[in-house]
């Protein structure tokens, strides 16, 4: 491939190599985000996806030339690259990365080292910031939480249903789903009709809620637009 297709294919935000089928991965798409190669290239994008944060993603988005422990040149393309909203004010440096399993990085370290030194070297010269995440990072209750939330972000419920939660939440300050529930509707037969209300606004950001620990009932919820004033 020459310089020429690789400076397209990143403008273009199309990976640089083709993803393709084999026996040792699994391959797939995250719907409308990018191609992987492994589980865990999966979740990663999974949490990407979900972040309200990040402005744009590219899946292998270019090609690093380097020399390894021989002298010998050889390629590497890193997993992915991601750029954050507002990157520049908020010091969010756009992130090159690669997703590897801790057992891998620890079976094929030698291998791994003169390639990760070599991004590390482009990111300093081109104002990113070079990450390598492993399971431990990735597979999180923020994870499962992403994957859950997800499914309500484009549930867009009425303005005026996502106003009454919103002002209900207010008043209460904090509540936990089960007792915001009560206190929206006193009819139980009635109260489901507010629960993707509710996670709706948890996935879109409008009710705080700490994403890091588990997501159940008795979650504690705050109103984002409340907490900031």
């Amino acid at each position: 491939m020459t310089m020429t297709n690789i400076l397209d294919r990143i403008s273009n935000g199309m990976p640089v190599r083709k993803i393709l089928p084999n026996a040792r991965s699994v391959t797939g798409n995250v719907p409308d985000f990018g191609a992987y190669e492994s589980t865990l290239e999966r979740d990663m994008m999974e949490i990407l996806r979900f972040d309200p944060q990040v402005e744009h993603f590219q899946p292998q988005p270019l090609t690093i030339l380097f020399h390894d422990n021989n002298g010998k040149k050889r390629q590497y393309t890193p997993d992915g690259l991601v750029h954050f909203k507002n990157g520049s004010r908020l010091g969010l440096l756009p992130i090159l990365y690669e997703v590897k399993f801790r057992e891998d990085f620890r079976k094929n370290w030698r291998e791994l080292m003169p390639k990760f030194r070599a991004a590390k070297e482009y990111c300093r010269n081109y104002g990113y910031r070079f990450e390598v995440f492993t399971e431990t990072d990735i597979r999180t209750p923020y994870l499962h939480n992403a994957r859950f939330l997800w499914e309500y972000v484009s549930r867009k419920p009425s303005p005026a249903i996502a106003a009454h939660v919103l002002n209900i939440l207010a008043d209460l300050e904090e509540a936990n789903p089960d007792f915001l529930l009560c206190a929206l509707c006193s009819d139980k037969m009635n109260r489901a009709q507010y629960i993707p209300v509710i996670w709706h606004l948890v996935a879109i950001g409008a009710i705080s809620c700490d994403l890091d620990q588990p997501l159940t009932m008795r979650s504690i919820l705050t109103n984002s637009v409340a907490s900031d004033e």
